[in-house]
């Protein structure tokens, strides 16, 4: 190859890097703190995965928005259980917890699941015990705040709304314990919907570039309020809650979570983006997809691809758009975007 062949490609490579945004993180919602710990890891050449644990982390000991990390959603019982989640790109592998009892750091723990077993996703009591043996520290995840929403849902509010249906005493009206009612019709029974909104529940979502092109995405969540105990949501199920390939990008979801998993939204706006759509087209398609078939949901996506670029969509804000931070190696300051929820989108 000639000098001037040489001179021109690398001119080309450097123009090409140039046009990048990458390192890059976003992150749904609002959470500022979380970002700019991620973006301090990724801009001194950190890790993609060291960004996303460590930036889930914050949101976890700062308790956003009382719905990540101990002391808010508890369940029926009055307990708060976590999950999390962290998939490589580069390796494809996961790490995952869900209803994590008595450890507060779920984001860690699911980074364990990933790095020190050939398992995906551990739960409950055993992910607990888990957590235990790779030196976590066990401690109540109860605080006077939690305490007093349960007492207050409990005794004053009559266990209002809740997750039950089907059941006898009316779990309209009534707190159980409850039993299975016989010949039970879906389609003939009436009870009080759950308004899920940014405060019930909003998980923190992240997907993040380092220098060398790795791409990582995580979650971690308290979950749903007075869910039934137990209950699982979206975020610690892999291409629902996160998903990751460092061939194409990654994507994150937020909402209400026992709808979304059904749907694999993050998956489907990966590979939508494979297929050549913007992130932006990419994230519609999967809020469209859920929103066909439950038109009342709450929830977003974010996406980001290989080479930086971004993108969001909603469903079920209202007139309020859904916020979600990005920072890259282009801006001096995090950035907070912002887009409407109408439907259909287009």
């Amino acid at each position: 190859m000639s000098k001037i062949c040489i001179f021109l490609s690398l001119t080309l490579a450097l123009f090409v890097n140039s046009e990048q945004n990458t390192p890059i993180v976003i992150t749904t919602w609002n959470f500022v703190n979380s970002t700019i710990t991620a973006w301090n890891i990724l801009k001194q050449g950190g890790y993609s995965l060291d960004a996303i644990e460590r930036g889930t982390s914050i949101c976890e000991e700062q308790q956003c928005d009382g719905t990540v990390g101990y002391g808010g959603s508890p369940d029926e019982d009055g307990e708060t259980t976590l999950d999390a989640l962290i998939m490589d790109g580069r390796t494809m592998n996961v790490g995952a917890v869900a209803a994590l009892r008595r450890v507060k750091h779920a984001a860690s723990v699911a980074r364990h699941v990933l790095e020190h077993t050939k398992h995906s996703i551990l739960v409950g009591e055993l992910a607990t015990q888990f957590a235990v043996r790779m030196g976590f520290h066990e401690e109540t995840l109860t605080t006077p705040d939690s305490k007093r929403m349960w007492l207050k849902w409990y005794y004053r509010d009559h266990c209002q709304p809740n997750f039950w249906m089907g059941v006898t005493p009316d779990p309209s009206k009534f707190c159980g314990p409850y039993s299975k009612i016989d010949n039970f019709r879906h389609k003939y029974y009436n009870w009080l919907p759950i308004k899920v909104d940014r405060f019930n529940h909003d998980t923190i979502g992240m997907v993040a570039i380092d220098r060398k092109g790795d791409v990582a995405a995580g979650t971690s969540t308290n979950g749903a309020k007075f869910k039934i105990p137990g209950r699982v949501g979206d975020s610690p199920i892999p291409g629902s809650g996160a998903y990751a390939d460092n061939t194409v990008g990654g994507a994150t979801a937020t909402g209400d979570g026992d709808i979304m998993l059904r749907f694999l939204p993050s998956f489907l706006a990966v590979e939508e983006m494979r297929r050549g759509a913007s992130p932006t087209e990419a994230a519609r398609t999967a809020i469209n997809r859920i929103a066909t078939h439950y038109p009342d949901f709450m929830g977003a996506v974010i996406a980001l691809s290989i080479d930086g670029a971004y993108g969001a969509a909603c469903h079920g804000l209202g007139d309020d758009p859904f916020p979600f931070v990005v920072q890259d190696i282009t801006m001096h300051k995090y950035k907070i975007e912002k887009v409407n929820c109408s439907w259909p989108l287009h």
